[in-house]
């Protein structure tokens, strides 16, 4: 067992061997402060003959248990790669390919678990370092090690794998893995820094890296693995001379008059039957020594670097490109907007013989998409998706499944536009960006950042800027270099480098850089990025003739999104008993309703009406209850006698007494209302205790000739005093007031007592005081009470009102 230790921004960084996976060819246990990330390395006896690429997998998985999470879904345990797998399954692969020899041809498999997680330690960067350091452990093959560390910048300054916390607070978060010599990948997203300040921190990043490999092969140095021997890759000598003689020429001549993508597929048919019959001549004549030799694979690989080889002279001698362009000039670019009539946002963007058409969507909350990783379960609300039909190469193959580079592509293209994607609170919808590859010859994640930023115009979406962006790519041979803006197909296939730059005329916005070679100095990818800025100004050019802002209204087909405020305490009553009182909102009106904790409430309908009709409702329910005020009420009760009760709120019931329901005399309240029913009421007093009196009449203009009522004329009452001295009924009470109180047409009741009004409680104390009663129906002292003797209610002959909650 061997450990090797250093201090890394003020925490320990570990790497174990030989205590973990010991059959593995090779394994490291890499430990961060309480992250720890077991990788291991293992490769096939034997090499697989009749391929002509490196058969590397590389796997990153995350166990719940590392931060204390039980999975979710029905079975309860880890499923498929998460997007974030897959990223930083991608993150380990890019710079560990270009450093294996050329002609191994064994399976090999890197493996990075993640067992513990502390929270704020990142395991996806220590994945990267173990990989590496797996592989020198190991007796595989690998021209390292490398090494990568995420930088960020807060306050100025720039910080060496920070944590969770620190990158909410930074401008930049980029990975960089390199050699101690060069950098061999970098990948990442800023807030519109300029180049000069991404260069100096691939330079801060390039130090660390160099202490990590030192850190490596002291590690080495403990273990002193012996590595396996690579077959010799070169072709037989015979078939390259044959196969040179007869296409050399050939190649040379074409590749300068060959265009489009279809002219170049054409002459490489026509070069591959040359090829075949030099080989065939060759093999002829000494079919012995060419026995077992899978010579169509030979001469697919001679075919290969004889067209690299003259392709790159080409650019390097005469600044000559496959389709006629010098090495900065961008293809001919058009963008056309709104060509889909339904999708809320759509743009086609065309730059030479790469198309993405893409559209924009947007959505409620409840479209947001839940994340559940080894952080605390969070909500998306902006996504960019990216897809690579086969017909956009010419080609078939398998369709319906997203593959790894679809959605690495999508991730680079997601994060170049998130900087300028409006905050909830300025713009409350969900986001979805889709790009569809129709054509590819070339930097089609990055056409897809163009038409995503030009669909998100389109549809409305109020981004602050739009952003380009470019694929650059290099040619180097020796002291010779040539960079090369918006790279084909081709010149990615048979170039150096691949290295995409997002970004706003201010600055970049994201990054993502593959080699093909063993690294690149600094100073190449600062050429690199003072050109894609060059590039990526004249494309912004193009795309701001086209729209310049984003449109100031939303699609007719997207959805109307208002966001109100609610008090807290009213949440409930928005909602009501078990969802009721919202479901019958969205029912009436047809919109969308999500209320939050702080009682943010937002509507979404497909029209602006709806939405109105939802919120009017809303503020129905949660306006303060004032006297004066209108409201519409539902009959929940009717009382014979007495009047009816109407909920003109959740919980909040007044009543409209008998004689509050018209200016002419009603005889009973069935001539009137029935449960159910819906009116218009106004609230004429509210009443210590929170009682209510109710009145339609109010509402009613007064017939000519009749005079209004005394209770009309009189202001509110501030308690039982003061009645309407023409309706109280016989209750008795003070002595000087029991004479003509009673009115004409009623029988005085049997069985009354003394008091002969028991005014709806339960029993009095006999010196005319009340003892309040409380219901199972309304909480409150309703009246209407049968009295002793079980005779005709009671209606106290008094409008009294309630509050039933």
């Amino acid at each position: 067992m061997h450990t090797v230790k250093r201090t890394i921004n003020g925490k320990e960084l570990s790497l174990e061997t030989g205590r973990f996976a010991k059959l593995a060819s090779g394994s490291v246990m890499v430990r961060y402060a309480d992250t720890m990330v077991l990788v291991t390395a293992v490769a096939s006896a034997d090499a697989k003959p009749d391929i002509d690429f490196l058969p590397l997998t590389c796997e990153y998985r995350e166990k719940h248990a590392s931060s204390g999470k039980i999975p979710g879904g029905f079975f309860r345990r880890e499923g498929r790669p998460t997007n974030k797998e897959i990223l930083s399954s991608r993150l380990i692969d890019r710079p560990c390919r270009p450093m294996f020899p050329k002609g191994w041809r064994n399976d090999t498999q890197v493996i990075a678990t993640v067992y513990s997680f502390d929270m704020q330690n990142e395991p996806d960067v220590l994945a990267m370092l173990g990989a590496s350091a797996a592989l020198m452990t190991s007796d595989i093959p690998f021209n390292g090690p490398i090494a990568g560390v995420r930088v960020g910048r807060t306050n100025g300054e720039f910080i060496v794998n920070p944590t969770i916390d620190q990158l909410k607070e930074s401008d930049l978060e980029i990975m960089v893995a390199g050699t101690e010599n060069s950098i061999v990948m970098v990948e990442g997203a800023s807030s519109e820094i300029s180049e000069d300040d991404f260069v100096a921190a691939m330079e801060f990043a390039h130090g660390w890296i160099k202490e990590l490999v030192a850190m490596q092969r002291e590690l080495m140095a403990l273990v002193q693995p012996v590595k396996r021997d690579v077959p010799n890759a070169e072709p037989p000598a015979e078939l390259v001379t044959a196969i040179e003689g007869a296409i050399t020429a050939k190649i040379a001549s074409q590749i300068r008059n060959s265009s489009t993508k279809e002219e170049r597929s054409a002459f490489r048919s026509e070069i591959k039957t040359l090829a075949q019959e030099a080989v065939a001549a060759v093999v002829a004549a000494n079919e012995e020594a060419y026995q077992g030799i899978n010579t169509d694979k030979v001469l697919s690989a001679i075919v290969k670097s004889i067209e690299a080889r003259e392709m790159r002279e080409m650019i390097l001698s005469e600044g000559k490109r496959l389709d006629g362009r010098g090495t900065t000039n961008i293809r001919p670019i058009t963008c056309e907007l709104g060509i889909l009539p339904r999708p809320h946002g759509s743009a086609l963007f065309t730059r030479g013989e790469t198309q993405s058409l893409t559209t924009v969507t947007l959505g409620t909350k409840t479209d947001n998409q839940l994340i559940d990783g080894l952080l605390p379960t969070y909500e998306r609300r902006y996504m960019l998706h990216y897809n690579f039909p086969p017909f956009s190469t010419g080609e078939t193959g398998r369709f319906g499944f997203t593959s790894r580079r679809e959605t690495g592509h999508g991730d680079l293209a997601e994060r170049a536009l998130e900087p300028f994607i409006p905050s909830e609170e300025d713009f409350p919808y969900t986001i979805r960006v889709v790009s569809d590859i129709l054509e590819s010859n070339g930097s089609s994640s990055m056409a897809t950042v163009c038409a995503g930023s030009l669909a998100l115009f389109h549809a409305g979406v109020p981004m602050k800027k739009a952003v380009a962006g470019i694929a650059m790519g290099l040619i180097m041979e020796g002291e010779r270099v040539a960079v090369l803006s918006d790279i084909l197909g081709d010149e990615d296939f048979l170039g150096d480098m691949d290295f995409k730059v997002t970004g706003t005329t201010e600055g970049i916005t994201a990054c993502q850089m593959d080699i093909k070679i063993e690294g690149l100095s600094v100073e190449i990818m600062r050429t690199a990025l003072e050109q894609a800025r060059i590039g990526r100004l004249h494309i912004l050019g193009i795309m701001n003739s086209t729209i310049a802002t984003p449109n100031p209204e939303l699609s007719e087909y997207a959805p109307k999104l208002t966001t109100i405020t609610v008090p807290v305490e009213m949440i409930g009553a928005v909602i009501g008993s078990g969802g009721e009182t919202i479901r019958g909102i969205v029912k009436e009106t047809g919109a969308e309703i999500n209320i939050d904790d702080d009682g943010t409430v937002t509507i979404a309908a497909v029209n602006q009406a709806s939405a109105d009709a939802a919120i009017a409702r809303i503020r129905e329910i949660t306006r303060p209850i004032e006297e004066g005020e209108i409201y519409t009420g539902t009959v929940k009760e009717i009382r014979e006698g007495l009047g009816a009760f109407i909920e003109i709120a959740p919980k909040k019931q007044g009543l409209l007494h008998i004689s509050q329901l018209d200016h002419h005399r009603v005889e009973t309240v069935a001539e009137i209302l029935k449960v159910g029913d819906v009116l218009d009421v106004k609230l004429i007093e509210v009443q210590p205790g929170g009682k209510l009196r109710l009145s339609r009449k109010a509402l009613i203009p007064l017939p000519e000739g009749m005079e209004a009522r005394l209770d009309e004329r009189r202001g509110p009452r501030t308690g039982g005093g003061g009645r309407d001295r023409d309706r109280d009924r016989g209750r008795g009470g003070r002595p000087d007031r029991e004479r003509g109180r009673g009115r004409d047409d009623r029988r005085p009741y049997e069985g009354r007592g003394s008091r002969g009004d028991h005014r709806g409680s339960d029993s009095g104390d006999g010196h005319g005081r009340r003892h309040p009663r409380h219901d199972n129906d309304h909480g409150a002292d309703h009246g209407g009470r049968q009295n002793e003797s079980g005779n005709r209610p009671d209606d106290a002959g008094s409008d009294d009102s309630y509050f039933v909650g």
